[in-house]
């Protein structure tokens, strides 16, 4: 939360269902305003409606994340809740084809498709929103995967996306620490989403664990000092949230 302001103000991406819906109750929780943004006007409004017993400010915008006119569109109404930005949630992703293919028969025009939205779109918002963030010493969380690190066979666009968002969140860590802006990435784990069934077609799954289950490292992660953990990678559903080197 801002050190500067009592006002709480966040901007969660993907936020009509699956983990960025949770995120987005949890934090209204906690009595944070919210812009949120997804692809489907019907989904997002009904997300946004669910909130508001919590009595906090709600301003939900659809549109695509990859479109530079709708990031300037959401910068806009980030600026119109009020000067600062506490958290930017990059929480949109595209999963690319399904089923998943090998990275050798990957279509190019496809795989240009996931790198706009997974690594160009979060990296824009932050360029759109860069000061508001630093007025809310602000703390922008990338989400991320373990296929970022491991090379599933399947996963190679989707997680080299990921990978390069990875990179993205420690260089801008370290260039914006005397903004003051803060910048993690997060691996929420295997959650039972939309996204995730969308990557086994046809399966049963069931056995994922429901994007609830990452709350207790949200609620943990929020209230850290921002300097502290800028630059760090973190696995929410791990025994140690923080992941060495």
């Amino acid at each position: 939360m801002s050190a500067a302001s009592a006002h709480r103000l966040a901007l969660v991406t993907g936020a009509s269902r699956g983990l960025g819906a949770t995120v987005s109750r949890f934090l209204s929780a906690e009595g944070f305003d919210l812009v949120l943004t997804a692809r489907g006007r019907p989904a997002l409004e009904a997300a946004a409606s669910s909130l508001a017993s919590f009595g906090t400010r709600i301003v939900a915008e659809a549109g695509d994340v990859s479109s530079p006119a709708h990031r300037r569109t959401l910068a806009e109404r980030v600026r119109e809740m009020g000067p600062g930005l506490d958290l930017l949630l990059n929480n949109a992703s595209e999963l690319g084809p399904s089923p998943l293919p090998p990275l050798a028969e990957y279509r190019l025009s496809e795989l240009e498709s996931v790198f706009r939205t997974n690594v160009v779109a979060p990296l824009g918002l932050v360029q759109e929103l860069l000061p508001n963030l630093a007025r809310g010493h602000g703390l922008v969380v990338n989400i991320s995967s373990d296929a970022a690190l491991a090379g599933y066979p399947g996963w190679g666009g989707y997680g080299a996306s990921k990978a390069a968002l990875d990179l993205v969140s420690r260089t801008l860590a370290r260039e914006l620490a005397d903004r003051p802006v803060a910048v993690v990435s997060v691996d929420p784990g295997d959650l039972r989403t939309a996204m995730h069934q969308a990557a086994y077609p046809g399966e049963d799954i069931s056995d994922r664990p429901l994007p609830e289950v990452t709350i207790p490292f949200w609620a943990w992660l929020l209230h850290q000092p921002r300097a502290e953990i800028s630059g760090q990678r973190f696995r929410a559903q791990a025994d140690r949230w923080e992941v060495p080197g």
